[in-house]
């Protein structure tokens, strides 16, 4: 994109200097490409969706500034997915800004709102917080290996099945990492992650 797209930075600062003096958890993020700035939790949490989507390639944070007829708007997001669509995206409480959704239209941008609703249905959020504060760790190549040498012989296997498999690491935590990192997968929309949980190596299009 040009910056003939947009007009002076001033909103885009703004933006910034507002987002970096708040903090919300977890802290680690994994396909963020720049600093991981949040002006609401329901934005982080989005940011945690955004992590776990294996669609998703990489985000970005308070991307761009750009023209609407209220005025200049910083969307939340600018997020880039596996088909190579990129998206610009705000999270909402109920419904987007008609506003802001025409103003990026005519900046010719892909954009959507996404609404608490469907950031807080079901059991995936829950899961992402908890395996994201563990994206800061990293899971030792032994245990990396044992894992990815036993679910090549058994095609998947429970988290109880497998914790015995960590010695340099702690169970969870090695587990946490290799999901975030796309080595292992997991159902994280069925339940809260548990012992009864199959995990199996990741393959690209297959089990959110």
């Amino acid at each position: 994109m040009s910056q003939s797209h947009f007009e002076m930075p001033q909103a885009l600062y703004a933006a910034y200097k507002h987002a970096s003096s708040q903090k919300f958890y977890p802290l680690g993020t994994v396909r963020c490409t720049g600093d991981h700035m949040f002006r609401s939790q329901l934005a982080r949490d989005l940011g945690c969706l955004l992590d776990v989507d294996d669609q998703v390639v990489a985000w970005l944070c308070l991307p761009v500034q750009f023209s609407t007829i209220d005025g200049i708007h910083v969307p939340d997001f600018m997020v880039d997915y596996e088909n190579g669509k990129r998206f610009f995206l705000d999270v909402c409480e109920d419904e987007g800004d008609a506003s802001v959704a025409e103003g990026a239209a005519c900046n010719q941008l892909y954009h959507r709102f996404v609404p608490r609703e469907e950031i807080e249905t079901g059991f995936r959020l829950a899961n992402a917080k908890d395996i994201l504060r563990y994206a800061n760790y990293r899971t030792p190549l032994n245990d990396r290996m044992k894992l990815l040498a036993a679910l090549e012989e058994a095609g998947s296997v429970s988290i109880g099945e497998c914790m015995h498999v960590f010695r340099e690491v702690q169970p969870m935590t090695g587990i946490s990492w290799m999901l975030l990192n796309r080595m292992i997968s997991a159902d994280l929309d069925e339940r809260m992650l548990g012992p009864e949980t199959m995990i199996r190596r990741f393959a690209s299009g297959g089990a959110r």
